[in-house]
C-alpha cells in the first residue's frame, strides 16, 4: 500500500481507518507531494472538532461521512509537471493525514501558494507553503510548535492592543496544552498582567514547571482560588461546565472572554446564556489579515520571527518529540491524542512511511 488517507468519521472522532489511494496522472501546472513528517497534537483535534463551522474539513476533501484532519508538516516534490516546482524540493506547510498531496502551485516570495479550485475561498494563510532546505531536528519542533505558535502570539497582541481589557489577570485553559503555553510565554515576557494557567490535577506539576505561569490553579479550585481582578479568560479547552464555573466566580469581573480551542471537546455543548461577557471565538485568520495590513508587508512575519525565536530556543527544555513511522504508528498516535492520554511534555511526530 505505496499512498493512503487516514481518514476519520466526522460524527465520531474516535473512529478512524486507512484508506488506499490510486496516484492519478498530474494535469498540467500540478504537483505531487510526498509527505515526509508531520506533527499530530491537540491542536488537530480542535481542526476536527469545528471541522464543519470553521471548514477545516474542506481542505482537504475525504468520502462521505469522512475526514481528513489538517496538520503541519513537511514534503518533498515527488512528481511535478509545474515549471517552478522540482522533484526533490521541500516545503512546509498544512497537509492531509496521508502520504501524498497534489496542489496546484503559484508561485510566491517564499515557496508557492495552493490555488486548486477547491481551495479558492478557504483562509489563504493555509494555503502557502515555504520553501526550506534539508531536513534537520529543529523541524519536528517547527511543526508541532509553530502553527500553535502564532496563534499564541496573535492572541497577545489582540490582548495587548486592547490593553488586556483593564485586565489583572489573564487565564488560560488547558495550561499544559502547547497553545496555551505559547500564549503564556508571551504574556510572561509582556509583564502586564498576572499569567494564570488552568489546569488538572495530573497535569499541575508540570505546568508549574514550566516557569511561564504567575499562577497554576486546578480546575476543582477555581471557584475559591485568590486570583486578582477584573480578569481576562482565554478558553483552549472548550468544556462548557468549566467556562461556566469561571464566568459565575467572576461576573462582571470578568472582562473578556475567548474562546480558542476544543482540548476538551468531549464536554458537551454549552449550557446557555453565561454571566458577565459573551464569549467571543478567536479565530487567528481574521487576525493576520488585520495586521498584515497595519503592519505592511512583511511586518507580520518579522514581529512573529522575533517572538518566536526564544520561544523556540527554550522548547526542547520541556518538550520531548516521540517519532512514529507507518499508519500503525499513526493509529496508536492519534488515538492517545483523541482521547486526551497523551503527555503534555510530549509531540507526536509521524512519518506516513519509512
Amino acid at each position: 500500500m505505496s499512498s493512503w488517507d487516514f481518514l476519520v468519521a466526522k460524527t465520531d472522532l474516535r473512529q478512524a481507518r486507512i484508506a488506499p489511494v490510486d496516484a492519478s496522472p498530474l494535469a498540467d501546472g500540478e504537483a505531487r507531494l510526498a509527505i515526509e513528517r508531520f506533527a499530530l497534537t491537540a491542536n488537530n483535534v480542535t481542526y476536527a472538532v469545528f471541522g464543519e463551522q470553521m471548514r477545516y474539513w474542506d481542505f482537504f476533501p475525504g468520502p462521505e461521512g469522512w475526514g481528513r484532519i489538517p496538520v503541519w508538516g513537511h514534503a518533498r516534490v515527488e512528481a511535478s509537471t509545474h515549471p517552478d516546482l522540482t522533484v526533490g524540493q521541500r516545503f512546509y506547510g498544512y497537509y492531509p493525514m496521508s502520504t501524498h498531496l497534489t496542489v496546484t502551485p503559484r508561485k510566491t516570495r517564499t515557496g508557492f501558494a495552493d490555488v486548486a479550485p477547491h481551495r479558492a475561498n478557504l483562509p489563504p494563510v493555509y494555503n502557502q507553503y515555504q520553501a526550506v532546505g534539508a531536513a534537520s531536528p529543529a523541524e519536528d519542533y517547527q511543526a508541532l510548535l509553530r502553527p500553535l505558535f502564532i496563534t499564541g502570539f496573535l492572541i497577545e497582541d489582540f490582548l495587548d492592543e486592547n490593553a488586556l481589557f483593564g485586565a489583572r489577570s489573564v487565564l488560560l485553559t488547558s495550561a499544559s496544552s502547547k497553545t496555551a503555553i505559547s500564549l503564556a510565554f508571551q504574556l510572561k515576557q509582556r509583564g502586564k498582567a498576572r499569567v494564570v494557567g488552568l489546569t488538572s490535577a495530573r497535569n499541575a506539576a508540570f505546568v508549574e514547571g514550566l516557569g511561564c505561569y504567575d499562577q497554576v490553579v486546578t480546575y476543582d479550585a477555581v471557584v475559591d482560588a485568590p486570583i486578582e481582578e477584573p480578569a481576562v479568560l482565554v478558553d483552549f479547552a472548550g468544556d462548557a461546565p468549566l467556562r461556566r464555573a469561571v464566568h459565575e466566580r467572576f461576573g462582571d469581573a470578568l472582562a473578556y472572554s475567548c474562546v480558542v480551542g476544543g482540548t476538551h471537546w468531549e464536554a458537551g455543548p454549552s449550557d446557555g446564556r453565561l454571566p458577565g461577557p459573551r464569549p467571543i471565538f478567536f479565530f487567528a485568520p481574521d487576525r493576520i489579515r488585520k495586521r498584515a495590513g497595519d503592519w505592511g508587508p512583511g511586518g507580520l512575519d518579522q514581529r512573529h520571527d522575533a517572538a518566536w525565536a526564544p520561544f523556540a530556543a527554550d522548547a526542547p527544555r520541556w518538550l520531548r518529540v516521540i517519532e512514529g513511522v507507518g499508519p500503525d504508528a499513526m493509529a496508536q498516535a492519534y488515538a492517545a491524542v483523541v482521547a486526551g492520554e497523551a503527555g503534555p511534555d510530549e509531540g507526536h511526530v509521524l512519518a506516513p512511511q519509512g
